[in-house]
């Protein structure tokens, strides 16, 4: 008779481990409490599914914050294996000018009912609208709309999510199956900072500081442009920043972000420039120094009304504007979360340690990452990772 496998969660982690496991002769159960499958990558794909990224392997790996755990599955299963994936699926891809991958459509949808209509003709069964509400061991508590049932399987994998988004899916009930040492403390991740605002701000909200610097450390600036919302600030360079953040935080140091609003100018040239005309008003020259609207309000906003007129200090101001903040936007507004299950609860078969017929992936994992394709990817490679273990598990469990 064949083993019995079960899988918590239809998102792109459980759907890998199910895609491992369906080339051999297994049972294989897949429960989503949602009424359709991966329903965060749907939402992702909204506006383009950046799958993956095509840098190269060695920068891809840091962008993670536990690299050397994520490496070697990442590495197996990296950016060139997913578009050869999609293509098998039926689904071309492009490298975009960002060296970020899209499919060709741009959307998930394609790709995902191709992908489910492969796992079902290879025989994996779909329970939707099925919540697991309880993990026992081998045994699973399942809830769905007729009542609750319990069932054993030979082997289970955890692919629930983490908590962000979680009308989508993700809750995070799954963490009362573990006990509180097994896991790090859940944080919001790709998340919007808070900074209270005057009404001055106002008509910048959803306008773009364009072209800056940001950093939290120096060591680690990065570039582009941050859009000024009701709440604070919100782009891919803040999301970018996140960690660093964090660690303020952690750390209860001062919520600090620096800003550099010109970073093509030096601060000699921008004090040249700034040197007070008084045919001029101070607005123009500003703008006359290469800075527009969004950042001359900014400046105003955060910076004392004495020293507008003082083109050193100004200068400094300009190349280092230090901005108070006051945290993050709410976690499960976050595109993705930080913590999770930790590396040392589980085996490098991603087993737990605690329970043999048990195993996890997925963003419930104790790893981070920016946005950009290297979250997608992660999942990908972990839920091919969980199965693969699960594999060797029921391999070795019929040689004993």
């Amino acid at each position: 008779m064949s083993k019995r496998i079960a899988i918590i969660g239809a998102g792109p982690a459980g759907l890998m481990a199910a895609e491992v496991l369906s080339q051999y002769d297994y049972q294989i159960d897949v429960f989503e409490q949602k009424p359709s499958a991966a329903r965060k990558f749907l939402m992702a794909g909204k506006t383009g599914l950046n799958i993956s990224h095509a840098e190269p392997i060695d920068t891809f790996i840091q962008r993670y914050d536990h690299a050397a755990w994520l490496s070697p599955w990442v590495r197996h299963w990296d950016a060139q294996w997913i578009q050869d994936w999609m293509k098998g699926l039926g689904i071309e891809s492009y490298v975009g000018s960002s060296g970020r991958i899209f499919p060709t459509e741009m959307k998930a949808a394609p790709l995902l009912r191709a992908w489910l209509k492969r796992l079902v003709d290879d025989g994996v069964k779909f329970y939707y609208r099925h919540r697991c509400v309880d993990v026992t061991k081998n045994q699973l508590t399942i809830e769905n709309q007729t009542g609750c049932y319990t069932d054993h399987y030979d082997a289970i994998v955890l692919a629930c999510g983490a908590v962000s988004w979680s009308q989508l899916g993700s809750d995070g009930a799954w963490q009362q199956w573990l006990s509180e040492d097994q896991i790090e403390p859940f944080q919001a991740s790709n998340a919007g900072v808070l900074k209270a605002w005057s009404p001055f701000m106002q008509d910048c909200f959803g306008q773009p500081l364009k072209r800056v610097d940001a950093w939290v450390n120096a060591e680690n600036k990065t570039h582009g442009d941050i859009v000024i919302t009701h709440y604070g600030f919100e782009s891919g360079v803040i999301y970018k920043l996140g960690r660093d953040l964090r660690a303020l935080n952690h750390q209860k140091q001062p919520f600090i972000l620096h800003l550099d609003l010109l970073p093509d100018v030096s601060a000699e040239q921008l004090e040249k420039k700034l040197h007070s005309n008084k045919k001029q008003s101070l607005t123009n020259i500003w703008r006359k120094a290469g800075l527009d609207h969004v950042k001359i309000n900014l400046l105003r906003e955060v910076t004392n009304k004495s020293i507008w007129s003082d083109a050193k200090q100004m200068a400094q101001q300009i190349k280092n504007l230090n901005i108070s903040l006051d945290g993050f936007r709410p976690i499960e507004e976050a595109i993705s979360c930080a913590g999770g299950v930790k590396q040392i609860a589980l085996s490098s078969q991603l087993q737990l340690q605690s329970n043999p017929f048990v195993f996890c992936c997925g963003e419930m994992l104790d790893w981070d990452a920016p946005t950009g394709g290297y979250l997608l990817t992660a999942c990908f490679a972990t839920g091919r990772a969980a199965g693969t273990g699960v594999h060797q598990y029921l391999i070795s469990d019929t040689i004993r």
